[in-house]
């Protein structure tokens, strides 16, 4: 007996996993932000666009996004796992030091420009309550585009995408504490008072408490236990589990989801497994945030937008210029030059998602008149949708500036990389953790990675910056910083492993130093064919190593020996690299060298 299959329970993933394969690929091709394809597609196959023919065209139905509230409520969860990933590449030591930009810069930000956008609303609406609604949820920017946006440029460490960083985290944490005045504010829920409002205050402190104290507790152990069991699809699982769980646990006390998701990543930025969660979470980030964008699409009413389209553009236009020029001028003393401030205010200018959160809680409560909340949603989705081209703008302006700036060696000091010259260790068993000695004894900063989580947490314990991953996904490389990194060091011992991990640095950075360990001449000559600049082959360093001790014992003076060992590394050396093609056929014959 077979069972009749609903396919329009299928219809919307299938519809967007359609949109992505087509968007991705064609805009990547077109050197455009794939933000821009999502927010395209979303207009077009939205309940604005093509759901309008349905009623004429009932088939266009399977060619619509027609559950909007729905796809809203998995969009979020892009916004989530943006959070999440934030959070672990930050930590509480990072963030202590960034205190100053996100409570000083991120406030005077948000209270500066809600107040001038609210005098400018108060004007239209005739409501303090709602024109300080209308400016607050103006201010705001937004954090789901500009931070890819950022990403994609490789911008986030520079001085514009640290100030843009902690602006949006303030707005972040600010969200919970806006939502609970409209509930207090809301005329419909006279029971809301001030005890319910401190109470709920009171549950959303205790839900960070738990989060922070059970997370300091938990995470590693857990990750600890799961990562035992060698197991990818079981890691993958304890990763969702626990961006879901901290997520839920602060959306049931009042908080945004995403802001329990960033303190989870925060939590789990202090343990040896923050990089291999950060690869595996990036797919789901990078197709949730897909779906956001797709969402921010469908709210955009092309046909409200053709009645007055110049008069929303103007408003979107004057929207971008008052912030813009608010947050240029208060950047300059929180240590931003002109260049830096520029592309900082360019970036921050734009509205957010979370305006259209605020908006559309101040319209239920009926605050904010219905009429001025619509167009103000689509103002707001109109800046979004310029935020890349801003983006670029910005970086344009900034260099245009930056070249006219007079030069002032003292005074301009770019932001330092976390470890400038860093040299990445995959493997730290007996020769790893000598090469991490000498590196160290050199001072030389390293990064080492292991797939053994016992070895990691005995060193994690020892002081040893070692990390729990695979060196052969080459999404972990990237969150390891290759693309800065002077050298990687290839210290595995299995031969397949060493050749995985030599083939993803290669595609991940064609130009770094690697240095790796061989089984054997052959084995070296194939990682020469794949793209090592060294491979140190076990069978030929430990004859050389046999006879030098040899020679020595015997009596040859020691700078000789050292002389012909290096002579004949080097002979090795250039005949596998000469060889690899044919592999097989390289033979070693001793030859005196020592004394001639």
């Amino acid at each position: 007996m077979s069972t009749a299959i609903d396919l329009h329970a299928y219809q919307e993933p299938i519809l967007f996993l359609a949109t992505a394969g087509i968007v991705v690929p064609v805009f990547h091709r077109l050197k455009i932000s794939p933000v821009l394809g999502f927010l395209a597609a979303g207009a077009l196959l939205g309940p604005y666009g093509l759901g309008r023919l349905i009623p004429d065209y009932p088939w266009v139905d399977w060619l619509t996004f027609t559950n909007p509230e729905g796809t809203s409520r998995l969009a979020e969860f892009g916004v989530v796992f943006l959070l999440f990933t934030i959070g672990i590449e930050l930590s509480w030591q990072r963030l202590r030091i960034l205190r100053r930009q996100v409570f000083g810069f991120g406030t005077l930000q948000v209270l500066l420009c809600a107040l001038a956008l609210g005098l400018f609303a108060f004007k239209v609406v005739d409501s303090i309550a709602a024109a300080a609604l209308i400016g607050i949820a103006l201010a705001l920017s937004s954090t789901a585009i500009v931070l890819p946006v950022l990403a994609e440029q490789k911008r986030l460490g520079s001085a514009a995408g640290r100030a843009s960083f902690s602006a949006l985290l303030f707005q972040d944490l600010a969200v919970a504490p806006i939502l609970f005045a409209i509930a207090a504010l809301d005329t419909r829920q006279p029971e809301v008072t001030m005890l319910s409002f401190g109470t709920a205050l009171f549950q959303a402190a205790l839900a960070l408490a738990i989060i922070v104290g059970l997370g300091r507790l938990v995470l590693r152990p857990f990750f600890q236990m799961v990562s035992a069991t060698k197991s990818p699809e079981l890691f993958m699982a304890a990763c969702l589990l626990v961006v879901m769980v901290t997520s839920l646990i602060a959306a049931v006390s009042g908080l945004s989801m995403a802001l329990g998701a960033f303190i989870a990543g925060i939590l789990l930025s202090e343990t040896e497994y923050r990089r291999a969660v950060d690869t595996t979470i990036q797919p789901f980030k990078g197709l949730l945030l897909g779906v956001f964008f797709v969402s921010v699409g469908m709210s955009l009413d092309v046909v409200r937008f053709l009645g007055a389209p110049m008069t929303i553009l103007a408003v979107a236009t004057f929207l971008i210029a008052i912030k813009s020029v608010i947050i240029f001028w208060l950047s300059r003393p929180f240590g931003l030059n002109a260049p830096e401030a520029a592309e900082t205010s360019l970036l921050l200018g734009p509205g957010g998602e979370f305006a259209l959160v605020i908006l559309g809680a101040s319209m239920a409560a009926g605050l904010v008149p219905g009429e001025v909340g619509q167009n103000l949603l689509l103002v707001t989705t109109i800046t979004m949708v310029a935020i890349p081209f801003l983006a670029r703008l910005g970086r344009r302006l900034s260099r245009r500036l930056e070249r006219k700036r007079p030069l002032n060696p003292e005074a301009a000091e770019p932001p330092p990389p976390e470890e400038p010259g860093r040299v990445i260790v995959a493997g730290y068993g007996r020769v790893g953790q000598l090469v991490g000695d000498m590196l160290q004894r050199h001072k030389v900063p390293y990064l080492a990675i292991d797939m053994d989580p016992l070895r990691v947490a005995e060193e994690r314990k020892a002081g040893k910056p070692v990390f729990f991953g695979d060196g052969a996904h080459a999404g972990f490389l990237h969150a390891c910083g290759i693309e800065q990194a002077r050298a990687l060091v290839i210290t595995l011992d299995t031969p397949s492993a060493i050749e995985a991990v030599v083939t993803a640095a290669r595609q991940e950075r064609s130009d770094i130093t690697i240095v790796s360990r061989a089984r054997d001449a052959r084995h070296a000559a194939q990682l020469y064919e794949l793209g090592v600049d060294d491979a140190v082959p076990e069978t030929i360093e430990a004859s050389l190593q046999l006879s030098e001790a040899v020679l020595a014992d015997i009596g040859v003076p020691m700078g000789l020996v050292i002389a012909s060992i290096h002579e004949r590394r080097d002979e090795f050396r250039s005949l596998l690299r000469k060889s690899n093609k044919k592999p097989e056929r390289i033979e070693f014959r001793a030859r005196r060298t020592v004394g001639k």
